[in-house]
């Protein structure tokens, strides 16, 4: 796969992140859980982000988006996999791109970039979730053809409910 995208802007470049990346990735998701409100929640640190993106088992992937060789934006992702379809799917779970950078089309150049990924990979899914009151997302996500699932209710688990359905196993 091609990592130069062409735009509006011959200047956009997406890549897939390395090692060396990985204060960028985390002050994406910090600046990300800053729009979301939810900068309390996050607790992912430098190390983590090593271990799981670029140590022996990897568990996601990262696009970092550049123009002008600065760097405004990422998108972390990973597979999920379809009992239905009998195939794996492209889960995207954060997009972000910089305040000042929004509007210049490298959103939809990012989500072009990974559904072109979703197809070389044969995946038969590319799904992400919205938090409900974020309009411009939606507004932004409906322009380009994707669906709400609205019969599906998301379930999570985490801290010390997971920790207790495990030890109670």
């Amino acid at each position: 796969m091609t990592e130069d995208i062409s735009d509006n802007s011959s200047d956009l470049k997406l890549r897939f992140a390395e090692e060396k990346d990985l204060l960028t990735i985390l002050k994406f998701i910090e600046e990300l859980a800053a729009y979301e409100k939810l900068s309390d929640q996050v607790v992912a640190n430098e190390k983590q982000l090593r271990e799981y993106l670029f140590g022996k088992k990897t568990y996601a992937e990262v696009i970092l988006a550049e123009y002008n060789q600065k760097p405004v934006g990422f998108a972390l992702f990973f597979h999920n996999f379809s009992t239905f379809l009998g195939k794996p799917g492209l889960y995207l779970e954060d997009l972000y791109v910089k305040e000042s950078y929004r509007h210049e089309g490298f959103g939809t150049e990012i989500l072009k970039y990974l559904a072109q990924i979703a197809v070389e990979r044969d995946c038969g899914r590319f799904e992400w979730a919205v938090l409900d009151w974020n309009e411009p997302a939606i507004d932004f996500y409906e322009a380009i053809g994707a669906k709400p699932l609205n019969d599906w209710t998301t379930y999570r688990l985490t801290g010390e409910a997971l920790k207790n359905l495990a030890k109670n196993s």
